[in-house]
């Protein structure tokens, strides 16, 4: 994206702010998904003695993907809940992407308040949240268990209200962290070894630290928006690209690349985020129920995903049976363990502020919920 000049993102905020209240831009209020949320209330009114809300409240919710896809179903999921708790007094409406922009504008809009709720992820929102890159380090999460390990570190841990600081100071207030299952490399040549990657342009998301993790197996990494993804590799100006299976699927990457490689490295985190203004203006017992909402939703949201995860991966392997699925283990991944590690350091150096801070809280909190889940990896 090329840059622009802060007075004309401002008149972009202006005009998006315009048309959403005027032209009514399309967003999803609800979702037709069969599968109810942990915690969901059905779309039945929840029985309280006391009114929450002074007069009502409209928010809207940028997400990263499209009608269908994790980010947005879960953010459906959440307004239905929100609604039906309020008495109707607290309607969220749901943007799905490419309705507001591209992924780093939602993540503007939400910083400057023009919409309340972004679901983003640790990469692209590390342009305003450097700390946030430490959840790009490879190898840093076991490879078994990862919902309840995640849950167990948001639950328990130090890591998340020092990830609530470094998002405070940019305006924003992360209300959890959500596993949308593991990372997969496609490509249109086998990778099976670490020297397989040598000079293999790859797309991956907008972060620095990113570009390092790729740079460091030796391939050749591209940060390109995600609506671009499609035709860069139709037209070769990328070999690959790195996404979960359900992304891979729903964008159709998998109609131009013929190879799916799963290395372990990096599982697709995301961050259901909100304006901290908004955020602090509403009655503590609504703050309390967004952040339990989305903590409670960590496990079986992860279930959700790796279920469809299946599905999603068996329709593409019938759709073009010549797809070859890559699984690196053993001896074929110490050499991508190893190289990863080296990366740590620079984090460090454009992590923000509280680089250090994070990274050790984090390898602490990750641990201790391994060592309380009886987790060897």
């Amino acid at each position: 994206m090329k840059n622009r000049k802060p007075m004309q993102k401002m008149l972009a905020m202006l005009l998006i702010l315009i048309l959403m209240g005027t032209l009514g831009l399309t967003g999803c209020s609800s979702n037709n998904d069969t599968t109810e949320p942990v915690g969901s209330t059905n779309g039945e009114a929840v029985e309280k003695t006391n009114k929450i809300f002074d007069s009502k409240i409209e928010a809207k919710f940028a997400s990263e993907e499209i009608e269908g896809d994790f980010m947005t179903v879960w953010a459906e999921y959440f307004a239905d809940e929100m609604l039906a708790w309020s008495d109707g007094d607290f309607d969220v409406t749901v943007y799905p992407y490419g309705t507001l922009g591209d992924t780093r504008d939602i993540n503007e809009l939400a910083q400057y308040g023009v919409v309340e709720y972004v679901f983003t992820d640790f990469a692209w929102i590390s342009a305003f949240v450097p700390e946030a890159q430490v959840l790009a380090l490879h190898y840093i999460w076991p490879s078994e268990r990862l919902p309840e390990v995640i849950d167990h570190v948001v639950r328990n841990g130090e890591f998340m209200d020092i990830l609530e600081e470094s998002f405070r100071r940019n305006g924003l207030v992360p209300l959890s962290v959500m596993y949308e299952g593991w990372q997969w490399m496609t490509a249109n040549k086998p990778i099976r070894t670490v020297e397989d990657m040598n000079g293999f342009k790859v797309r991956v998301m907008g972060s620095t630290l990113l570009v390092e993790d790729y740079m460091a197996y030796g391939a050749s990494p591209t940060p390109m928006s995600y609506g671009e993804v499609y035709g860069g590799l139709q037209m070769g100006l990328i070999d690959g690209q790195v996404n979960p299976i359900f992304a891979i699927r729903s964008m159709n990457f998998y109609e131009v690349q013929n190879y799916f490689t799963q290395i372990y490295a990096e599982p697709f985190l995301g961050i259901p985020t909100v304006n901290m203004q908004f955020f602090d203006s509403l009655p503590q017992e609504a703050q309390q129920k967004m952040r339990e909402w989305w903590i409670d939703a960590i496990i079986p949201s992860g279930k959700w995903i790796d279920e469809k995860t299946e599905i999603d991966l068996e329709a593409m392997l019938k759709d073009k049976p010549s797809i070859e699925v890559i699984e690196v283990t053993g001896e074929d991944l110490k050499p991508f363990k190893e190289r990863a590690e080296k990366v740590y350091p620079k984090f460090l150096e454009i992590g923000g502020v509280q680089a250090e801070e994070i990274l050790e809280a984090l390898q602490k909190d990750i641990e201790a919920a391994k060592k309380a889940l009886g987790i060897n990896d």
